[in-house]
């Protein structure tokens, strides 16, 4: 890693606001790394600035560009600790390969995110539920207008202060019965732009209805419950922790991943299956599915009050503030915040950086 003395005199200048809010702030320093003839470059620690790109790099065209989201928690004095972070460097890589984009080694993704974990240790908020988000990216930066994979990249890492990324404390969320996230056989299961482009006329519609989120249902049917926009989603059936299992038009959340093992270890029941949009509502009607919540690195566990069609009808959960997702969340900001040891290999503890 290169570190810059002009990075150094960002982070010496940078002034923490007081209000931050959720992706709004920025680390003054980001990691940087060009990929060129076959080969990635050295990765390079320098002040957070704009990019320079020509108007014809492939990214703008054709939209080659994946992303991940990951948090290093400073809770208590303890840390910084990265949460799982190498899981972060599988699925990238899986993303890469589905967007013919080459693969980046782990060792170097997490280098690039502890490193700027480490220098920018004292930007990290301290409260519990706060964090420092952190953003790796990967960009196609060639300039041609050719309709052919790029071969040249350019592999990025920011990082942002944050707090809560929902206001309210429950979600309203819309059963989307028109529109498509994902389909099979597509890049749903990458972690990449246009995945999320496609959900933002739904989210228009959201809004416009006054709900929270969109739940979306898969492509071919719209019948079976897919995840949320980028989030998963889970219920509480019969007693049983209950998610749509993995196809290839879901993403493999992180956390939905812990949450089912943390789960296990608590002694509840869990299922990993089909969910029918139809079932689910007669379940929450007759009160035998009595809660949901969406998960995701931003989000954590966050409850959902209930589902809405489009003509006004509404499905409201017996629980709408989610004993079952309250106590996992509780559960799972211990281990990520240090009060708890959680399973072997979970957290990182990075060492803050001196700087004079």
């Amino acid at each position: 890693m290169e570190i810059s003395q002009a990075a150094i005199q960002a982070i010496q200048n940078f002034k923490m606001p007081a209000e931050f809010g959720f992706g709004k702030v920025l680390s003054p320093v980001m990691v940087s790394c060009d990929y060129k003839n076959g080969a990635w470059g050295p990765l390079e620690l320098v002040p957070y600035a704009p990019l320079t790109l020509k108007p014809v790099a492939k990214v703008f065209h054709y939209g080659q560009e994946i992303f991940e989201g990951l948090k290093a928690y400073a809770v208590d004095g303890k840390g910084p600790l990265l949460f799982r972070p190498e899981q972060n460097a599988r699925r990238f890589n899986l993303s890469a390969a589905r967007m013919a984009m080459p693969l980046i080694p782990e060792e170097m993704f997490l280098s690039a995110v502890e490193t700027l974990t480490s220098y920018s240790h004292k930007f990290i908020p301290t409260k519990t539920g706060e964090s420092l988000y952190i953003r790796p990216f990967m960009i196609a930066t060639e300039e041609s207008l050719g309709i052919k994979p790029s071969e040249e990249f350019k592999f990025l890492v920011v990082a942002s202060p944050s707090g809560s990324y929902f206001s309210s404390g429950t979600l309203k969320v819309l059963i989307e019965r028109e529109s498509t996230r994902a389909a099979p056989g597509g890049t749903g299961a990458a972690k990449t732009g246009g995945n999320y482009a496609a959900s933002l006329v739904s989210a228009q519609k959201v809004q416009k209805l006054g709900y929270s989120q969109t739940l979306w249902l898969d492509a071919k049917e719209h019948r079976k419950i897919e995840e949320m926009s980028g989030m998963n989603f889970f219920a509480v059936v019969n007693g049983v922790l209950t998610t749509p299992m993995l196809t290839d038009s879901i993403l493999e959340g992180i956390t939905r991943k812990s949450i089912l093992q943390i789960a296990v270890a608590e002694g509840y029941k869990i299922s990993e299956e089909s969910m029918d949009i139809g079932k689910l509502t007669e379940q929450i009607l007759s009160g035998e599915c009595t809660e949901a919540f969406a998960c995701g690195t931003a989000a954590i566990i966050t409850p959902i009050a209930s589902l809405h069609e489009v003509d006004g009808t509404s499905y409201s959960f017996k629980d709408s503030e989610g004993k079952l997702g309250a106590v996992l969340r509780g559960r799972l900001l211990d281990i990520q915040e240090g009060r708890s040891p959680g399973p072997d290999g979970w957290m990182r503890t990075i060492h803050p950086a001196e700087i004079d």
